[in-house]
């Protein structure tokens, strides 16, 4: 048997004891991912095989839990595609503003920039005071970060073009305090949104819904694991909902495609229509 082939049944096992181990189930992610994830986490584990890291997440719990966190680390940042923010201010908000009170989930919310971004849109229509902003992750320590709204000052000043190119009215800088290098999302924001650890693959339906954000996520899953979060986020959301993905991302070929139409194709922003 060749080399990749003892490796491909390697991680097989490891997947599978980290889903009977905690409930995690990494299974149906896009294998290339995986694969790489697993490697990179090997060459710095202290282990000298995959097998050895099944071996020690069976029996060390901090092992294990460090090793689910980096397999869910993304990458985000605050205004991330701008024109995303511009089309909600357009195409969504004037939709919110006919709700007393409106719920949002942020599916997915890594360490919270856009989370974070999506409360300046709503706080400069004068609709923040109306929502909750729900946002979720399966990693505990990207939703602390999240949770601090701490950030380094300098990746904030790169962002303040985002922000304007999203339709931002104000000087950015009014939305956080710098101290010590690294800047403090105003409590402001905070104070309307609550985060909690979901995880998208194996728990339930999340609340009523009338916008769901979760972008960059599904391209990690394989299609059968796409339908069956995209079946969570469809019963979570109320008719009329709206659905933002991330651009690399697409309802396209999927089972929800028939529950949606298309209000922003660039901005991959979809509301439902059908479905329960």
């Amino acid at each position: 048997m060749k080399d990749d082939e003892i490796e491909t049944i390697e991680i097989d096992l490891l997947l599978e004891a980290i889903f009977r181990r905690c409930g995690y189930d990494f299974r149906s992610y896009a294998r290339a991912s995986i694969d790489r994830r697993v490697r990179q986490f090997l060459s710095g584990s202290g282990c000298k095989t995959i097998s050895e890291m099944v071996q020690r997440l069976m029996h060390d719990a901090e092992f294990l839990s460090r090793l689910v966190q980096y397999f869910s680390i993304s990458v985000t940042e605050m205004f991330r595609d701008p024109f995303v923010y511009r089309a909600v201010r357009e195409k969504v908000v004037p939709l919110l503003r006919t709700y007393p009170f409106f719920n949002v989930w942020h599916a997915g919310c890594a360490t919270g920039e856009e989370v974070y971004s999506l409360a300046i849109v709503l706080a400069e229509e004068n609709l923040l005071k109306r929502a909750t902003l729900y946002a979720t992750d399966i990693n505990d320590e990207a939703l602390d970060r999240a949770r601090e709204g701490i950030y380094p000052l300098d990746k904030m000043r790169e962002s303040t073009q985002n922000y304007h190119d999203a339709g931002g009215r104000a000087p950015f800088s009014e939305y956080y305090h710098a101290r010590y290098g690294s800047a403090v999302m105003g409590g402001g924001l905070k104070e309307r949104i609550a985060f909690a650890n979901h995880n998208l693959v194996g728990d339930g339906v999340f609340g009523e819904m009338q916008l769901v954000f979760c972008r960059n996520v599904l391209i990690y899953f394989n299609s059968e694991l796409q339908n069956r979060v995209l079946r969570l986020i469809t019963d979570s959301l109320a008719r009329g909902g709206f659905l933002c993905l991330g651009t690399k991302e697409d309802l396209q070929f999927t089972d929800a495609a028939a529950c949606y139409e298309t209000i922003d194709r660039n901005a991959r922003l979809f509301r439902k229509t059908g479905g329960s």
